[in-house]
């Protein structure tokens, strides 16, 4: 149901790696979000590594003790902020590939920091040059129309007279924006 929905199979493994497995499963928006964010943080950090192979080796020895102390999923996360914090890129890759992360897989636009930035700095400035035109013409219907749009794909709209901003809500939903470019 969450993959119909459009939460990214990453998103749904990094929430379930949050509870212990003998724990039931506590699926929130808020816990989705987190678990965006923090493999975005992942993300940018590992990006350089993406086409080295990164040997099991280079797994930090903290995420195979942790994994084989009853799957104590939540130190192995912890590892992870640790190596994320530390800035250690191919240890945290082969640590998150371990454990079923595999970032080619999250280079589409919903994933690429760039490609999201790009896309919501293009529809800002489409929903900004609208306003100034509605503003001559007193005719808001296609600003209003692009604001439904954006707001029914989880994208809170912020406009002021300094100008549009446009951020993911936890219900942000990008291939809803497919259909506005």
């Amino acid at each position: 149901d969450l993959l119909d929905q459009g939460v990214p199979g990453e998103v749904i493994r990094f929430v379930f790696l949050m509870t212990h497995y003998r724990k039931p499963m506590d699926w929130t928006a808020e816990k989705a979000r987190q678990a965006k964010a923090t493999l975005e943080g992942f993300q940018s950090i590992v990006a350089d590594q993406i086409d080295r192979k990164a040997q099991d080796a280079d797994v930090d020895p903290r995420i195979l003790a942790a994994l084989a102390d009853d799957l104590n999923t939540a130190e192995a996360l912890t590892v992870l902020h640790e190596l994320a914090r530390k800035r250690e890129a191919v240890a945290l890759k082969a640590s998150l590939n371990l454990l079923g992360f595999d970032f080619r897989t999250l280079e589409d636009a919903y994933w690429s920091a760039n490609n999201a930035s790009l896309a919501f700095s293009q529809l800002e400035h489409r929903l900004s040059e609208l306003r100034n035109a509605a503003m001559a013409s007193k005719d808001f219907a296609p600003v209003d129309a692009l604001k439904s749009a954006l707001i029914a794909a989880g994208v809170e709209v912020r406009m002021s007279k300094d100008g549009v901003e446009l951020v993911p809500g936890p219900d942000f939903d990008p291939a809803k924006l497919e259909a506005l470019k």
